[in-house]
């Protein structure tokens, strides 16, 4: 080798290093995925919320009989979304400032293919119209008067959401607090997201919600967007947001949620980092509840919250539970 190319290649190989070793990892080390140091947990689901549990057992009986991911995903949170007394999803689900109910919902399987819905109205379950956009459409997300008409085309039937109960509790918070920004805590959350690994180690999630209680017609927060809402990456993990949308579209959370798993980070971990940093977006935390839920591929599940009060439903082989997530703030 001449010695002008010896030193060339020389000097190459030492930048290499330089770069590697001050974070930079070459091509190769980025593209390779950490291989479990434990055997992966399957199948597993989880959900925000109590109402999780119910959503969960639907869910399960699909992942016991060998069902996929995606199936056990959209048929569990479509137990919640039929749950008339559930006044924050689907049918029962509060309404808008001018008593409309509004749904938004999303689901995204192992292959990062994804549909979505927003500002929905007349139709029960969301999430099974977002999973035709998903299958028979090119696109991602259709919203408003065209996803109704779709859902119509696709032979959902048209369904008066608005129940007595929720718009009884609207007609008394038009008259007497119009103006009063409503609060997301423990009392008023607004979201089930579901995420599952199944037999086959393949994950899907699902986001499905009425939105935030008496909001301004034509308001989507995260649910419906994928990044934001709910984030799926086969090779590393799932998750899912719920509380203030717009607090968690602002750091694309579940999407930061996942990438911070990528980093080495266990589902809690990541989870508590993106609240951690949602509380250094915001300068008003009074009534900012956002919570983050995540299932890594190998089947543990994380959960964490900028306030007290967020719970999880928890299912595997060995026991389904109710778990409190961590939090930064008492109320």
């Amino acid at each position: 080798m001449k010695r002008r190319t010896f030193l060339s290649s020389t000097a190459l190989a030492s930048l290499g290093v330089l770069f590697t070793r001050s974070g930079f990892a070459s091509s190769s080390e980025r593209n390779t995925i950490k291989q479990p140091s434990s055997p992966i947990k399957k199948p597993v689901v989880v959900s925000t919320w109590i109402h999780g549990m119910d959503a969960n057992k639907a869910a399960w009986s699909l992942l016991k009989a060998n069902k996929s991911a995606l199936d056990a995903v959209e048929q569990g949170v479509r137990v919640t979304e039929s749950d008339a007394t559930n006044r924050s999803v689907g049918l029962g689900g509060n309404p808008d400032r001018d008593g409309n109910v509004t749904l938004d919902a999303c689901i995204m399987n192992h292959e990062s293919e994804c549909g979505a819905v927003a500002c929905l109205q007349n139709i029960e379950n969301p999430i099974s119209v977002a999973r035709k956009v998903m299958e028979g459409t090119p696109h991602v997300m259709i919203v408003g008067k065209g996803a109704e008409e779709f859902a119509y085309e696709k032979g959902f039937p048209k369904k008066n959401l608005l129940t007595d109960e929720a718009k009884t509790a609207w007609e008394k918070w038009k008259a007497t607090e119009e103006l009063k920004k409503p609060e997301i805590n423990h009392e008023n959350h607004d979201t089930i997201g579901m995420l599952a690994i199944d037999e086959d180690g393949n994950l899907s999630g699902a986001c499905t919600t009425s939105g935030w209680a008496y909001k301004l017609p034509g308001r989507v927060g995260d649910s419906p967007i994928i990044g934001a809402g709910l984030f799926v990456d086969n090779e590393i993990g799932a998750a899912c947001a719920t509380g203030m949308g717009e607090a968690v579209v602002r750091i694309a959370g579940s999407h930061t949620v996942v990438e911070l798993m990528r980093q080495g980070k266990t589902p809690n971990e990541a989870c508590k980092l993106a609240v951690e940093r949602i509380i250094a977006k915001h300068k008003d935390l009074k009534g900012l509840q956002v919570g983050f839920l995540a299932l890594n591929k190998n089947g543990e599940a994380g959960g964490y919250s900028t306030y007290a009060g967020f719970n999880y439903a928890y299912t595997d082989n060995a026991k389904a539970e109710l778990i409190d997530a961590g939090y930064e703030m008492e109320w």
